[in-house]
């Protein structure tokens, strides 16, 4: 019987693993375990639950053998959601309209500062250290949302999966590092704080701000928003810089 149950195992993960639901009912299970995680370590900026959850689902496919493709079959429809949750930041936007229109020449001059030198800088360094145009046209669009930058990097000659993974990383470190940052600096404001934070770091950033202040994570989802679109403007003409 014993001897039997390994076997058994393994013949009931294969029967659970041909099924879409198993990987998507995991990446839930593994945001809710490490958003609980999260809140005992009383929202830490280094307790974050995009990065347990992501090392969670990692070793559980390294262990398990499974391929991306497989674990995105399960779990695109969580993919899918990206879009409409992007949309859904208009709301914010809407109930912040007076403090937005009495902060819009800031605003517009940070979106645009924020916006220019996260692309360049990023694809100027790793120009530098010898990146082939394919990892340049990946790394540019890092600090949007993944449905856009994925499809930059796909329409610039990049590699969308890895601009997706590029994104997750700029997200992760922006959220664990905002909070602290704004408090060495002396940046107290709310909607300075709110927004540096959705355009560095995009959704995870905007996540963090929330859990923060109401009005700094309504301003991180409206830069977040403003940089997505304004990115998906001004990356192709910028993407002439490095060639072709």
């Amino acid at each position: 019987m014993s001897a039997d149950l390994p076997a058994r195992v393994t013949d009931i993960w294969v029967y659970l693993s041909a099924g879409p639901l198993l990987w998507l009912t995991l990446t839930l299970l593994a945001y809710a375990l490490a958003d609980f995680i999260a809140f005992k370590a009383g929202r830490n900026p280094l307790a974050s639950p995009v990065a347990m959850s992501t090392a969670i689902l990692v070793t559980l496919l390294v262990a398990t053998g499974t391929s991306y493709e497989t674990y995105f079959a399960g779990a695109q429809f969580i993919h899918f959601l990206l879009g409409p949750a992007t949309v859904a930041l208009a709301v914010p936007l809407y109930r912040n309209l007076p403090r937005v229109r009495a902060a819009l020449l800031p605003m517009g001059a940070a979106l645009l500062a924020g916006s220019v030198t996260a692309i360049v800088l990023a694809v100027l360094i790793a120009g530098v250290l010898g990146a082939p145009r394919d990892i340049l046209a990946s790394l540019a669009p890092k600090s949007v949302t993944t449905p856009i930058a994925m499809s930059l990097a796909e329409a610039l000659g990049g590699i969308p999966t890895l601009a997706a993974v590029l994104v997750l990383i700029t997200g992760i470190f922006g959220g664990s590092v905002v909070t602290p940052l704004m408090n060495s600096l002396g940046i107290t404001d709310p909607q300075a704080r709110g927004f540096a934070a959705g355009l560095a770091a995009h959704g995870i950033g905007t996540a963090r701000a929330f859990q923060v202040n109401s009005v700094a994570g309504a301003f991180a989802g409206i830069a977040m928003s403003l940089n997505g679109a304004l990115t998906a403007m001004i990356l192709p003409l910028l993407a002439h810089m490095w060639g072709p």
